[in-house]
């Protein structure tokens, strides 16, 4: 079915969340060569949450931040507003390298790091819409409830408590929010809403209040120890940090190294009262489930839905359509996704749709990194978990730059390596099929599967999911 799409219906243009405030021009462009203690590549969430801690820690710091477009341009300003505690790849993976104590602690630090976005938002005067209200996890058939306990097991096994995430009954489930055809539900109090962008540009006005200089419109072209090259200038610094997430491919000699992930959303008009009254969501939960090829969903704070997904993974090459372009076929998918979930908004329009890429690496897990030889550091590979995950890389990175040991500096997902992904064509071919089997998945169990369908498990062979 062709979703129906409001008369001032948007395609693109970043995202949604820079509708009221329109979208930003970029601001002051770097002019000449400078000199720095820190450079940092990217004006997203890791380079913002690092410059903010490296001041904050050491305010005599020069710290230069450069950027392409403007602060909040690419993934933090596109997601979908999940502050959450889950860890980018399995405890699991991490266990390997740092035993099951390592990867408990950093399960922890992500627990922590939700709060401490809210501390600081609240403390920079930053508005962006948080609330607390947890996450809840819906099973929709049988094959799906299945696989939900099967998590919380697992996630009992990993030190997680009644206290971190619990089944709920089918009266607090539908007391919580009413989905068509949900079967069973978690709860998990670790996960908070937020308007994306109004984060990012928050956190660019407090770290130039501190004193960092954020260039904007100011590509970097190649990334070399004790600099960064622009065309309008090199930036000369001890420490060159390359925080570019989802656009890290586009940088020479880092074409491999993580995949750009493409994600869209939709949001809807403002919902009357009465659809509230059917759907409920008076907490404001963010929404996920447990299909293979999944969705998320807040409500916003002025009553619309935004609901997102999967849409076209992959351009072949890593390329990237960089304004945000949605295609029909995906905004009618996720249409059709969002009424099966709530028939009540059938009635409703979509008002704007959007896409963005995060970064994945080769084991789908996040890294933290600083060579002190070379002075070079990078973070991310955050798989869609980026929005609380920057917070904890940028203090990270504050304590490598800084040769702090802490407990961070120790975390096991510092230093981590993993290998490129493969060239192309089996980098396109690969993800492709991957969902290609996710959706005949889900289609299987929707039609009445009762077990995980051995499609999916085969996908996440192929890709190291």
């Amino acid at each position: 079915m062709s979703a129906p799409l409001s008369p001032g219906f948007v395609n693109g243009e970043v995202s949604f969340w820079y509708r009221s405030s329109g979208v930003p021009a970029p601001g002051e462009r770097l002019d000449g060569d400078t000199r720095a203690d820190v450079a940092v590549v990217g004006a997203g969430y890791t380079g913002l949450w690092t410059a903010y801690y490296l001041k904050k820690a050491a305010p005599s710091l020069r710290v230069v931040v450069l950027e392409k477009e403007f602060a909040g341009f690419g993934a933090s300003g596109r997601n979908g507003g999940w502050l959450t505690g889950a860890l980018a790849g399995s405890p699991e993976r991490y266990a390997k390298t740092h035993g099951a104590d390592g990867a408990r602690r950093l399960q922890r630090a992500m627990f922590e790091s939700i709060d401490e976005v809210i501390r600081v938002a609240g403390e920079e005067g930053i508005d962006a819409d948080i609330v607390k209200g947890g996450l809840l996890t819906v099973a929709r058939g049988t094959a799906q409830a299945l696989r939900l306990r099967e998590e919380l097991a697992g996630q009992r096994e990993w030190g997680w408590g009644p206290e971190d995430v619990r089944l709920l009954s089918g009266d607090e489930m539908n007391d919580r929010l009413r989905v068509a055809g949900a079967v069973a539900a978690t709860w998990t109090p670790h996960c908070a809403r937020i308007q994306p962008a109004t984060l990012a540009r928050g956190l660019a006005a407090a770290v130039r209040n501190l004193g960092v200089e954020v260039y904007e419109g100011t590509p970097v072209t190649a990334i070399a120890p004790g600099r960064a090259v622009t065309p309008y200038g090199t930036v000369w610094a001890d420490h060159v940090l390359r925080c570019t997430e989802g656009f890290t491919a586009g940088i020479d000699g880092h074409h491999r190294d993580w995949l750009p992930m493409n994600s869209s959303l939709i949001v809807t008009e403002p919902l009357p009262p009465e659809v509230w009254d059917e759907i409920g969501w008076r907490g404001r939960e963010l929404l996920g489930d447990m299909a293979h090829y999944y969705m998320y969903a807040q409500r916003t704070a002025d009553d619309r839905i935004a609901f997102g997904g999967r849409g076209r993974p992959y351009l072949y090459g890593s390329r990237i359509d960089e304004r945000g372009h949605t295609h029909a076929l995906t905004v009618d998918a996720l249409w059709d996704l969002l009424v099966a979930f709530f028939p009540a908004v059938a009635g409703s329009r979509v008002a704007h749709a959007w896409s963005g890429v995060l970064g994945v690496p080769r084991d789908w897990c996040s890294a933290v990194h600083l060579d002190p030889a070379t002075g070079l550091g990078w973070a991310g590979g955050y798989t869609g978990h980026g929005v609380t995950t920057t917070n904890l890389a940028g203090r990270t990175l504050r304590d490598l730059v800084l040769r702090r040991d802490t407990g961070l500096t120790r975390m096991p997902w510092v230093d981590r390596r993993v290998r490129a992904w493969e060239p192309e064509p089996l980098r396109w071919l690969g993800v492709h099929s991957m969902y290609r089997l996710y959706r005949l998945a889900d289609a299987r169990e929707s039609a009445g599967m009762t077990r995980t369908s051995v499609l999916a498990r085969i996908a996440d062979r192929i890709t190291g999911h």
